[in-house]
């Protein structure tokens, strides 16, 4: 497996992962309770997190096919 494939996978697994989470977050923002609220506010930080390494992953990948 090279490591452009591995990275491509990894993208894509980022991707899905932001999606899911966003739309977990905002199904939880829609739930009352103190504790949705708390469970709402994790799933964003968590969208956050996997929006910071599609973009790092996609950074590397642009990188990579410029040399």
């Amino acid at each position: 497996m090279t490591l452009n494939l591995f990275l491509k996978v990894f993208l894509a697994l980022a991707m899905a992962g932001t999606v899911i989470t966003l739309i977990c977050g905002l199904f939880n923002m829609f739930k009352e309770g103190q504790q949705a609220g708390v469970r709402s506010n994790k799933m964003m930080r968590l969208r956050i997190f996997f929006q910071a390494m599609a973009i790092l992953i996609f950074s590397f990948l642009l990188f990579l096919k410029a040399k």
